[in-house]
């Protein structure tokens, strides 16, 4: 199924335009949801806003957004007070500056969308995108929609663009703020450690060889309750005992990756002397003989 275009944009640096078509980079239908329902009947619930001073449901015309900038203190707005507050779209994305893509932390990534160039920017598009590509940096700007105004930054990928929207700094919590002690690491632990990180490492990442086992389950549990089947709750794996040797962790992880390549050769050569004939087989040449005997005496 060909994706579809969820808006359009202009991308404006220096006095080059480029009219591209916005695609959403990711699936947020692939996300399994269920609804509220009530317990005895199975019907939907509805949800409501009840007023916690006069405990009555309050209807969604008489709901205002308010600040809270005092405990239990509020200022009240209009919805067009909010909307004059708003940023105007202007449907351009105007790039700011060009930085090294190893500059920008992914830390600050938000969501992602494909670019595909509209009519008439298939060429700037194609410059754009090779002249990052071979020079290694993304473009940095702002874009403005629904009300907002977004970092963004536009980076090629494959034979395209992708407009990566990014938080901004107050967004982005510091690793300063979390507790980490300075721990002395020796030598032979590092050492250890990088053995294990090389007997791991690709040179690419493959995201199709990490699969969602918990969409997997679920799936597979609505199926059955669909076709009425009981589902069987499967055990929770028993935690390992807490390793206390550093040293001897590494080493045993060590050892069991050196050891892992070798198991599926020897399953191989033990398998044909390991089968057993199925029961069936077995059961059906001991009664061979005793039909033929039948048969002779029918004869």
């Amino acid at each position: 199924m060909a994706a579809r275009s969820i808006g359009s944009l202009t991308i404006a640096f220096g006095l080059v335009s480029i009219p591209v078509k916005m695609y959403s980079a990711t699936e947020a239908s692939k996300t399994i949801s269920f609804n509220m329902l009530h317990k005895d009947c199975g019907s939907r619930l509805k949800q409501q806003y009840l007023c916690l001073k006069e405990e009555v449901p309050v209807a969604r015309e008489d709901i205002v957004k308010g600040y809270e900038f005092a405990k239990d203190q509020y200022v009240m707005f209009t919805p067009d007070e909010l909307k004059a507050l708003e940023e105007a779209g202007t449907q351009t994305a105007e790039i700011a500056e060009f930085v090294p893509i190893e500059a920008i932390d992914p830390v600050y990534f938000d969501k992602a969308y494909y670019l595909a160039p509209d009519k008439g920017g298939a060429k700037p598009y194609a410059l754009l995108a090779k002249a990052l590509r071979e020079s290694d940096r993304c473009a940095v700007g702002r874009y403005a929609a629904r009300g907002k105004q977004y970092i963004v930054m536009l980076r090629p990928v494959e034979q395209g663009l992708v407009m990566q929207q990014l938080l901004y700094a107050a967004e982005v919590r510091s690793i300063s703020d979390i507790e980490i002690p300075q721990t002395e690491v020796k030598d032979a632990e590092l050492k250890l450690a990088q053995l294990l990180i090389d007997q791991q490492a690709s040179d690419t990442f493959d995201p199709s060889v990490y699969t969602d086992d918990v969409r997997a389950r679920v799936e597979e549990a609505v199926q059955k309750k669909v076709e009425g089947q009981q589902i069987t709750m499967v055990e929770a794996p028993q935690a390992t005992g807490q390793v206390i040797d550093l040293m001897e962790a590494l080493r045993a992880s060590l050892n069991k990756k050196a050891a892992a390549p070798a198991k599926p050769a020897q399953a191989e050569t033990a398998a044909p002397a390991a089968r057993k004939p199925p029961k069936r087989a077995a059961a059906a040449e001991q009664a061979e003989p005793v039909a033929r005997k039948t048969a002779r005496k029918v004869g």
